[in-house]
């Protein structure tokens, strides 16, 4: 209950219902700065301001007052169609969005004593994934004495790297990470 009331209060304070985090920018009547610079619809500088003034040249002109710089010294405000502007900006992020490509990760895992159709297989199972363009971690887990012979693992990541070099970069070269040797592959560029 006392924590109800203490919210009630705080909100009753700070004037209605608060937002933590707002991403939108202050338009119109949430502006509470006395003086601002001004930036006229097509681009011009108005000069420094009183709020009113700048209130009444956005709505001579039927659109927003928007404030987009807040830190300045003191603020600037452009007179825009913020509907319009919200509009556009959500066009482009999800056209952005629509263009972006997802890289995951795969994992093959190889072993010392593997044979030529397992390597085969998994050569296989990389170009698969390379292609598909996802970035492919190769792993050889040392077992017991086999920690004895970290090169006969160097040698068969080299070997998978050689054959996967006609469709995949090597990304980060083979290097002894604990019990595990890793090596990163990534696509070929398109050109």
């Amino acid at each position: 209950m006392l924590c109800v009331l203490y919210l009630f209060f705080i909100v009753t304070l700070c004037g209605g219902a608060f937002d933590i985090s707002s991403k939108g920018l202050q338009i119109n009547e949430e502006i509470r700065d006395k003086e601002l610079r001004l930036i006229d619809s097509d681009g011009s500088q108005l000069g420094v301001v009183s709020l009113s003034q700048a209130l009444n040249l956005a709505s001579e002109k039927n659109l927003d007052l928007v404030k987009i710089a807040p830190q300045a010294k003191p603020v600037v405000c452009k007179i825009m169609d913020y509907g319009k502007y919200r509009f556009e900006q959500a066009k482009r992020e999800k056209e952005s969005k629509k263009n972006q490509r997802i890289m995951t990760l795969k994992e093959i895992r190889l072993s010392l004593n593997i044979d030529t159709h397992d390597f085969n297989t998994k050569l296989k199972h990389a170009s698969k994934f390379i292609s598909g363009g996802n970035k492919v971690k190769v792993s050889i887990r040392f077992r017991g004495r086999e920690m004895g012979h970290p090169e006969l693992g160097i040698d068969i990541m080299n070997k998978f790297a050689q054959e996967c070099s006609e469709f995949a970069n090597v990304e980060k070269p083979a290097k002894l990470d604990g019990r595990n040797m890793l090596m990163f592959l990534a696509p070929k560029p398109s050109k």
